[in-house]
């Protein structure tokens, strides 16, 4: 982990107060003038207790973070592993401020003291790796998970204008796509809940301005599918039909399920009745309908949208790349970014709805983890 020394004089800082940090595996060979960063995931905070709280853990401080991490998927150095950007320049960037690196505020009551300065953080780490060689950046690619894949959306086309002019520059959002959607109580619980995130953590000024100038509610601005078609550079959208950070938080949350109907539904999808596989079959129609322009208009784009139960596909080994590793059409999400990245092939790959997909690995997660 390096920490970025001179952050805090550009108030660039975590939660807590703390130095922000990346983590840097330098490139080799034919790669070593290319770079791939990718932004950590890990929820938000939209409230100040659970901002209170955050700002104690790895997600709010660098104080509580690992000082090594294990590069792996499209982070990997094995040609082996990661057949396309192995010998690049990659980079890790992590997250402590709550906000998928876009706020720009802070919080003092005289007794409790909080940093949301995601968007600070961000440009600090840029401009402490410009002149470790990312200022001459031959080919470039924005990535990032979850919380970490709504950032690219936020900040692609801003990494673009620092680069070189004459670099290759493309962003790649994974499980990142958060949908606006109503939840099974007919709520908007996602709406909501950025709602509150973007007021508290001043993020609004850093939206899109072209999106926020042609919407009533800028503030919807920070769902990737209002922000999207303002986006000029390259980009390519990895996702799940059935998320299941989006199943378990925005489809049926715990507010909308009190009596736990779906609790055995969202541990196993074979055990969801029919009802609620329709209710699931929604969700996929509603983020291939939020995707449709991009994949009929987007010349440059490119998409990988399958029906596994997961979320974050392209960090983890056996789902980015290995024997068994999910496909569509026969093709692995490590072969569908490197053939859009390359341009050796067009890649908008959209699998048939559930059960059909018999390569998946449904990573549903073991236990609960809230919005927070």
């Amino acid at each position: 982990m390096t920490l970025v020394r001179n952050a805090a004089a550009r108030g660039a800082v975590c939660l807590d107060g703390s130095l922000p940090a990346y983590h840097l595996h330098r490139g080799f060979g034919a790669g070593a003038n290319n770079w791939l960063l990718q932004f950590e995931g890990g929820g938000w905070c939209n409230d100040i207790t659970s901002c209170l709280e955050r700002a104690n853990t790895r997600r709010g401080s660098t104080r509580y973070m690992s000082k090594f991490e294990v590069f792996s998927g499209i982070l990997s150095n094995n040609a082996s592993f990661n057949p396309d950007f192995y010998n690049w320049n990659r980079v890790k960037l992590r997250y402590c401020d709550g906000a998928s690196f876009s706020g720009d505020s802070k919080f003092n009551n005289g007794t409790s003291l909080l940093y949301f300065r995601g968007q600070k953080i961000w440009e600090a780490i840029i401009h402490d790796l410009l002149p470790k060689g990312l200022s001459s950046a031959r080919k470039a690619l924005l990535s990032g998970c979850s919380a970490g894949g709504l950032a690219t959306f936020l900040h692609c086309d801003n990494f673009t204008k620092m680069l070189p002019s004459n670099a290759s520059v493309k962003c790649l959002s994974d499980a990142g796509f958060f949908l606006d959607e109503q939840d099974i109580s007919l709520n908007y619980t996602m709406r909501s809940f950025y709602h509150d995130l973007v007021d508290l953590q001043g993020i609004e000024k850093n939206l899109n301005p072209n999106c926020t100038s042609s919407i009533n509610d800028t503030k919807l601005c920070f769902f990737p599918q209002y922000a999207l078609k303002y986006i000029t550079t390259p980009y390519f959208i990895l996702n799940s039909a059935y998320d299941v950070y989006q199943f378990h938080h925005s489809l049926v949350p715990p507010s909308a399920d009190l009596h736990g109907h779906w609790n055995r539904c969202k541990l196993n999808p074979a055990a969801c009745n029919a009802t609620q596989i329709n209710v699931l079959q929604g969700l996929r129609r509603d983020m291939i309908s939020a995707l449709y322009s991009f994949y009929r208009n987007s010349g440059r784009g490119g998409m990988f949208i399958n029906s596994c139960f997961a979320h974050c596909q392209s960090e983890s080994q056996d789902t980015w790349f290995a024997v068994d590793s999910p496909t569509i059409h026969n093709k692995t999400i490590s072969g569908a970014v490197g053939d859009w990245y390359f341009g050796r092939n067009i890649t908008k790959e959209i699998d048939c709805p559930y059960p059909c997909d018999k390569t998946c690995h449904n990573l549903i997660p073991s236990q609960q983890v809230s919005l927070r």
